[in-house]
């Protein structure tokens, strides 16, 4: 998968088009990605031990991992990602439109 836990990225297709946020966990077998503040749903909830007050939750859902993007910073856009294998044999990110290593 193109992005990992912790990294930033910008939404490119969906009702969140154009938002940027924080990768809070990965699906790897659905390819699947929940973002911090993106896809926002409203959840039932029945108190329980650990939450007294029962009600109606807004949380994160889960989008589809092609609908995203890695931000770089010195680009302060989106861009595709490539695979480039160092020297010292270890594998990075590279920016497609700069050619830069992102990680």
């Amino acid at each position: 998968m193109h992005v990992k836990k912790g990294d930033t990225v910008v939404v490119i297709s969906g009702k969140d088009k154009g938002k940027k946020g924080k990768i809070l966990s990965v699906d790897r077998k659905n390819s699947r990605v929940i973002v911090e503040g993106v896809g926002m749903v409203k959840k039932h909830q029945k108190p329980t031990q650990q939450a007294q007050q029962g009600g109606i939750i807004t949380q994160e859902a889960a989008i589809h991992s092609s609908n995203v993007l890695l931000f770089d910073k010195k680009a302060n856009q989106g861009v595709r990602t490539g695979i480039k294998i160092l020297a010292d044999g270890k594998k990075v990110r590279v920016s497609k439109k700069t050619n830069e290593v992102l990680d």
